[in-house]
């Protein structure tokens, strides 16, 4: 069809430099770009692009959107640089554009005419922020759990997922906590790393920088070069190990309400640059070194904590552990013991000692405009659960050191997770105590962590848990069962089919026993 629609010809000459009349007004730029299905040759294209009114994004306005295409696709537009070329008021056309040329390049053509969303949506937020050759977004189910009370404070729960279930079971998990009066949090360390890998001439060099670092004049130094670059960005400690002459230094330090990977590179450049004036023979080999450790499994940050570490705690009354979760205090706990703590150090887990903490805090991540690679390390997570109260109530704990996240930058700054933030209260840097509003929502994950483990682990104990999922999580059939003639029906089939929902799967609708909570969380 291009090939075809190429061969049309507008009535109005092409723009050449050597034109008498080279003014163009605004109505005839739109008449220009108005003449439905008629593209212009190459040529034509190409005069307008290279001659014509500037910015160039003035001569972009007067072709439509195949003359466009047509000149990325002979090498006049790079693809990437779409938003760049047409301007700040037509990233929308960018996005377009850049989709026909990738759906036209690629061996099944389908992304142009995709169900991939791409209207009303502010692109602005996400040029030169969150995503590049951009063609499109991806929408996912937004649900709510809860509301759980944290810390004294009633919280609804937001998770982006796709997996059946999830929400329902971490609404009946905040149900239980609730009834026992909700959960206590503890941030015992805020402090995000950077660990950059430094080669020295020899293993001496490298061991008199280590013993440098290691010193109150090497400390203080750094330190200040470091927090010289940000007014937020508190140095807290130095980390040094060497391997061979490579030196890795792991630096930590406070970040405000935002996640920090940015400010604390930027610190620590400087902090080096500093270093490098001492030591004029090393080299900066990578800014990151795997030492800090970003994106990875890593004992490191188990043992040392990353971002923020919270403890939660939650004491549920037996009797509804009985009654909510359909299980017992000591069967919960024998579960947890030989599942999350033997079960995990048999498998050589570091920091998997949990039934699905990563389920939760990648939901939430998603919903609040987190980093979701940085899952890897902020899903490490111990839970614990013991009886008390002469074994009649269950005590539960969740530990879980490196819960990375912030309330500005990065996904914060798009429309819809913003708007989550805001919902929770945490949206944005906190206006008198900068840090809290990250802390908050660590705290919220921490809780919110805790109620799925307790939902999915008295789901196992009872065993519900394949019943739950083949009810909740799965599509609506859209084929009939084919009929079963009564007098093949033996007696297990027609007990199967007769069978009505037990309480087990109705516990993962939650009854309404809980008036003074709102309707989603009943």
């Amino acid at each position: 069809m291009l090939s075809s629609l190429r061969t049309l010809r507008l009535s109005t000459p092409p723009f050449s430099s050597n034109s008498s009349d080279t003014s163009y007004s605004a109505d005839s730029n739109e008449n220009l770009k108005s003449v439905t299905d008629e593209v212009r040759s190459l040529s034509q294209c190409i005069d307008i692009f290279e001659n014509g009114p500037r910015p160039v994004s003035e001569s972009l306005a007067l072709l439509n959107d195949e003359e466009v295409i047509m000149l990325a696709q002979c090498g006049k537009i790079a693809a990437y640089s779409l938003e760049k070329v047409l301007g700040m008021n037509e990233l929308e056309r960018a996005v377009r554009i850049r989709r026909a040329l990738i759906s036209r390049a690629s061996s099944t053509q389908t992304l142009e005419a995709s169900d991939i969303p791409l209207s009303n949506y502010d692109y602005s937020k996400v040029l030169g922020a969150c995503c590049e050759n951009v063609v499109g977004y991806i929408p996912l189910p937004l649900g709510i759990a809860g509301p759980l009370y944290i810390d004294g404070t009633l919280y609804p729960i937001p998770m982006a997922t796709a997996e059946g279930t999830l929400v329902a079971s971490a609404s009946r998990g905040c149900k239980a906590l609730n009834a026992g009066g909700g959960v206590t949090t503890v941030l015992t360390q805020d402090g995000m790393t950077r660990g950059p890998a430094i080669d020295f001439p020899s293993i001496v060099d490298a061991a008199d920088a280590k013993i440098w670092i290691d010193s109150q004049e090497g400390h203080a130094t750094l330190k200040k070069a470091f927090e010289s670059t940000s007014r937020f960005a508190k140095l807290k400690s130095l980390k040094t190990a060497m391997a061979g002459r490579t030196l890795y230094v792991r630096f930590a330090t406070s970040t405000g309400d935002a996640m920090g990977m940015n400010m604390i590179s930027k610190g620590t450049e400087k902090a080096l640059e500093v270093m490098q004036e001492r030591y004029p023979t090393m080299v900066v080999l990578a800014l990151s070194g795997n030492y800090c450790t970003d994106k990875k499994p890593a004992a490191i940050n188990w043992i040392e904590g990353r971002g923020k570490s919270v403890v939660a705690e939650a004491v549920i009354p037996g009797k509804v552990v009985t009654s909510v979760l359909k299980t017992t205090v000591s069967a919960l706990v024998n579960l947890n013991t030989k599942k999350n703590l033997i079960g995990s150090a048999m498998a050589g887990s570091i920091g998997g000692f949990n039934a699905h903490a990563a389920n939760i805090l990648t939901a939430i991540f998603l919903a609040t405009g987190q980093d979701p690679a940085q899952n890897v390390e902020s899903s490490m997570c111990m839970t614990l659960m013991e009886a008390v109260n002469d074994g009649e109530d269950l005590l539960m704990t969740v530990s879980m050191p490196c819960i990375e996240v912030g309330t500005v930058g990065g996904g914060t700054v798009l429309g819809p997770q913003k708007s989550v933030l805001e919902m929770l209260g945490l949206k944005g840097a906190h206006p008198t105590s900068p840090g809290q509003n990250a802390q908050g929502l660590a705290r919220l994950i921490a809780a919110a962590v805790m109620a799925g483990e307790l939902s999915l682990l008295g789901a196992l104990a009872a065993g519900h848990l394949i019943r739950a999922h083949m009810a909740h999580n799965r599509p609506q059939a859209t084929v009939e069962p084919t009929p079963v003639p009564s007098s093949e029906k033996g007696p297990l089939a027609k007990a199967h089919l007769g069978r009505k929902k037990d309480d087990s799967e109705k516990s993962l609708h939650h009854s309404s026993s809980t008036s003074s909570l709102p309707p989603y969380s009943k």
